[in-house]
């Protein structure tokens, strides 16, 4: 249903909120350089660039990138054209990143992806294919709450006022009956907007009763004596649902779709070597991570937070759409058109070539 007179005023700081995210990967807002992996001798340059800007949040959701800047992936299919890193904390300064063209391809969360595709009218992006699903836990204090019906009357905190949990979150308090107002957060359930950086703080203070968050700040909490009292992926068809996805600027992909083509045959590979090597991998991820923050990731985090990550070349679009619902029907955002937001001719033809099916668009695809 449309948002209020009163919500559309604020539509459009609504529209500068950052994803989940990792909001999932809210630990702060500035990009910084990354070493990349040696080129190799006799490598030749792809669609004539010397370089591409790729972009990710240093969060385990973004596993494909992490360990594909990691293990050289990104580089091996760029040959000569050398893999750059942007490490971003939240997805507005990655869309604005995108927007100026200072990063051309990205690893970002749906509402970031929603909103930026949106606000530019459908001019600014595509999403060309998808990198993980999961990932996102309703953490409690075992000792205020023993069952979901004691949810009703607590202090639970989501990453950001209209970022993917939050909206999550919003649309699991209307399915119980309970009324929550979205902006103030006052209800039933008061919805507390803190910092992916400081509720694990919170909540040991006893501030919170809980958080519905994503991974690794979940596994915080759990660390800090917290119960998951509910995995987000058991509320979705085959517990599937987009929490990553590969996005490019349109105009990086219509004059450079064999570097594009490289970056999607580049994640595919990585996914798939994920797969056949996953304690490798994790490690590869956490070196990664504490290359770029400073700071690795504990086991007691690391583990957990890793299991329930469920990488997925495929952006599961319908998933998308109807995460984009849930935000219209919360009052937190128009009627988006997302018409066109999908373009996955370069990852199926890559998907093809491994002998692996097409994945849909969910009628979202460009015409």
């Amino acid at each position: 249903m449309p948002a209020t007179s009163a919500l559309r005023r604020t539509l459009a700081v609504i529209a500068a909120l950052p994803l989940l995210t990792l909001a999932a990967c809210g630990y702060g807002s500035q990009a910084k350089d990354d070493d990349t992996a040696k080129i190799a001798a006799g490598a030749e340059k792809i669609d004539g660039l010397d370089s591409v800007r790729i972009g990710y949040f240093g969060n385990i959701t973004h596993a494909t990138p992490l360990v594909a800047n990691q293990k050289g992936f990104f580089q091996k299919a760029l040959g000569a054209t050398e893999a750059k890193y942007a490490v971003f904390n939240a997805g507005p300064s990655e869309i604005e990143a995108l927007n100026s063209g200072s990063v051309d391809i990205g690893w970002i969360g749906p509402s970031p992806a929603v909103n930026g595709y949106a606000k530019s009218g459908g001019k600014n992006l595509r999403i060309i294919g998808g990198s993980a699903s999961g990932g996102v836990k309703l953490v409690v204090n075992p000792d205020r709450i023993k069952s979901l019906k004691d949810v009703k009357g607590k202090r639970i905190a989501t990453p950001q006022l209209g970022n993917t949990q939050d909206v999550a979150f919003l649309n699991w308090i209307a399915e119980q009956g309970w009324k929550v107002d979205a902006q103030s957060g006052k209800g039933d359930v008061t919805v507390v907007r803190s910092d992916n950086k400081v509720t694990p703080d919170a909540y040991r203070s006893g501030s919170l009763d809980g958080a519905w968050v994503p991974e690794p700040t979940a596994s915080k909490l759990v660390a800090e004596g917290g119960k998951v009292l509910l995995d987000e992926s058991t509320l979705w068809p085959d517990e599937k649902f987009v929490i990553t996805n590969i996005i490019v600027s349109q105009k990086f992909l219509e004059e450079h779709p064999k570097a594009v083509e490289a970056v999607l045959k580049a994640s595919v590979d990585t996914n798939e070597w994920i797969t056949a090597n996953p304690d490798e991998a994790k490690t590869a991820a956490n070196a990664q991570l504490e290359k770029d923050s400073g700071k690795a990731l504990p086991a007691d985090v690391l583990d957990p937070a890793w299991e329930s990550i469920r990488l997925t070349d495929d952006p599961l679009a319908a998933t998308l759409d109807a995460q984009a619902e849930h935000a219209v029907k919360a009052g937190l955002l128009d009627q988006p058109d997302l018409n066109g937001i999908y373009d996955l001719t370069l990852l199926n033809k890559v998907l093809k070539a491994k002998g692996k099916p097409a994945v849909d668009d969910a009628g979202l695809g460009v015409e």
